[in-house]
């Protein structure tokens, strides 16, 4: 376990919601506010790598405390900046350098630190917020509970999810990425799974786009989780990975390594699994210019060789809690749900942000009461 232990890290015994018990190496129920010694704020407009309408900032207008409950709340930029500032009508930069080490932009990559609106650009239509513990709180093994209320609001991406913090293995996917919970906020029914579903997923691959989450990815509907808090959990272990909600008996994804690597449950090491993989619609679709057949691109390497089944899997991951809105990855498909964009278009956020206010915005927050972390599965 991580050595930077924190003041919300405990050295006891306890009941982790009547589910777990063991030691809890990670504890907080936002009593006290948000401890900015834990919860580091990213500050980036690069869009997740995914060309999200967001950018994501620090301010207690997108995560603040309320009766012990953390909020994580979208806003439209055109509060803060003016609607002519975020259209291009009157042209605007956003800078996001910063200049003191806490609000310092953190991800450049994507025109993540400036844009500028006008000439048919648009600023990031809305303003949102990510924390993360990388840098205060990492583990590798244990269980995750977060007792959360998801966002009702068409185009509202909430997720729950974990990094790794060292790229052991490289860049991503190499080193690998848990998402716990990842869901949408249109209302039940969506064609892709609205605010009764979320997904829960492992991304893993030798390098992009290599990256065979298809092979460990669930989802789950039922209940519309944005009418009440839920527990979503996730245990972590040497051989297994699964997730759940409420119950550590309502499985939603379950990942066994005990008879196989990573590498194998890809496809890598099985000509037949590759060329299923390479000729995928989806990334056929996604990554056309970029992804060879199997004849052209010979031998891959593998980046987790002498390793562990789990790799790469067996290092320290951080946590992070975010709501991002939009995107052109897929993530809502075109032609779904009344979407005012498409994922080809060079002007999608412009169309988004012709169509804000969103009158389905009716409670847009990602509501998170408490997060345990305990040593014992």
């Amino acid at each position: 376990l991580d050595q930077t232990m924190n003041t919300f890290q405990k050295t006891v015994t306890a009941l982790c919601l009547g589910i777990c018990s063991g030691t809890v190496i990670f504890q907080d129920n936002f009593d006290a506010g948000i401890d900015m010694s834990t919860w580091k704020h990213e500050i980036t407009m690069g869009g997740g790598g995914n060309w999200e309408f967001e950018y994501y900032a620090n301010n207690r207008s997108n995560s603040y405390v309320e009766n012990g409950t953390l909020f994580l709340m979208p806003t439209y930029t055109a509060d803060r900046l003016g609607a002519d500032a975020v259209s291009g009508a009157i042209p605007t930069t956003l800078e996001l350098w910063g200049s003191q080490p806490a609000d310092l932009c953190t991800g450049e990559a994507f025109y993540g630190c400036s844009r500028a609106s006008g000439g048919g650009n648009v600023l990031n239509p809305i303003q949102s917020a990510r924390l993360r513990t990388a840098g205060t709180f990492s583990f590798k093994y244990g269980r995750v509970e977060i007792e959360a209320k998801l966002p009702k609001g068409d185009w509202i991406w909430p997720a729950i999810w974990l990094l790794p913090e060292d790229q052991a293995y490289g860049l991503w996917p190499a080193s690998g990425e848990i998402d716990i919970m990842e869901s949408r906020g249109n209302a039940p029914g969506y064609e892709a799974g609205g605010s009764d579903c979320f997904g829960s997923t492992l991304h893993f691959g030798p390098f992009y786009p290599e990256d065979a989450y298809e092979e460990t990815t669930e989802q789950y509907c039922g209940d519309d989780l944005s009418l009440d808090f839920h527990t979503y959990g996730l245990v972590w272990t040497e051989t297994e990975i699964y997730t759940y909600i409420d119950d550590d008996s309502n499985r939603v994804l379950s990942v066994d390594v005990t008879d196989q690597s990573f590498w194998e449950l890809g496809g890598w090491s099985s000509d037949e699994a590759k060329v299923k993989a390479q000729k995928s619609k989806e990334h056929k679709a996604k990554y056309p210019p970029n992804k060879k057949v199997k004849d052209e691109m010979g031998e891959i390497n593998n980046p987790w060789r002498g390793q562990p089944n789990n790799a790469p899997f067996d290092q320290n991951f951080y946590l992070i809690l975010n709501v991002a809105v939009g995107g052109t990855n897929g993530y809502f498909p075109d032609g779904e749900g009344g979407k005012m964009w498409t994922d080809a278009s060079t002007t999608a956020f412009a169309d988004f942000n012709n169509a804000l206010p969103l009158s389905s915005w009716t409670s847009p927050a990602l509501q998170i009461n408490s997060v345990t972390i305990t040593d014992d599965v």
